[in-house]
């Protein structure tokens, strides 16, 4: 059997390990991922708010489902495909995590030479992209959805806070849902778990898909009629 194959069996080996010690005791797990996915989602949520308080509306008006026109399944379709880019970005964090913790140390140890320095060397350097393109991605999102926020409150007459507050039923479990990748890269690289982090991907994307759900239908069919109400 060759290396790789070694470290593939190793891999799966504990990935079904830690889903069975997840489905004993869930909940411990569950509770570390949500307080620190919610602290990414407040810091996220503030940072939008600095950003759409120093922000020049656009003078181009931003067409808003339930608001402008009447909103159809195909506004949520979009809301989940907009959404899915961002998680699919953080749950390759997660594969990231695994392979460049767990799988490439465990192959650098059976080899030698050249390609042992290059295995032992590749694990950090991975481990740094993902970190600088995760802060890529948040910095992104506080200035895209500042912006956004700044504009539509120009529009509906309606102040920046209040409105980013009249968002929060839909916006505040969208984005806790969407860290959850996140937030377990981030205990599992606390705690050395890299080996725990593919098991990590699949169980939070699927808690992802269906918060996602419920919240994309949220966002095109009830919140645009709070943001009416409040426009007057």
């Amino acid at each position: 059997m060759s290396v790789n194959d070694l470290v593939l069996v190793q891999g799966i080996r504990d990935t079904r390990a830690t889903l069975d010690d997840w489905n004993r005791a869930p909940w411990p797990v569950l509770r570390d991922w949500l307080l620190l996915s919610l602290a990414v989602s407040l810091a996220l949520l503030g940072a939008v708010c600095v950003v759409a308080s120093l922000s020049t509306p656009d003078s181009t008006p931003l067409l808003i489902p339930g608001v402008h026109y009447r909103a159809h399944l195909s506004d949520a379709a979009r809301v989940l495909y907009r959404n899915s880019l961002v998680l699919a970005l953080h749950a390759m964090a997660c594969v990231a995590g695994f392979i460049a913790g767990s799988s490439l140390p465990q192959a650098a140890e059976h080899r030698t030479g050249l390609s042992r320095v290059i295995h032992e060397k590749a694990g950090p350097l991975a481990i740094g992209f993902v970190v600088c393109a995760t802060t890529f991605s948040l910095v992104t999102q506080a200035y895209v959805l500042g912006g956004g926020a700044s504009t539509v409150s120009a529009e509906l007459g309606v102040p920046r806070a209040v409105l980013i507050l009249a968002l929060m039923p839909h916006a505040l479990p969208e984005l806790v849902a969407l860290f959850l990748p996140l937030a377990a890269w981030l205990v599992a690289s606390r705690r050395g778990d890299w080996h725990k982090l593919l098991a990590a991907t699949f169980v939070t994307v699927a808690i992802a898909a269906r918060v996602w759900v419920v919240t994309a239908l949220m966002e095109v069919y009830l919140s645009p009629h709070l943001l009416v109400a409040l426009a007057g």
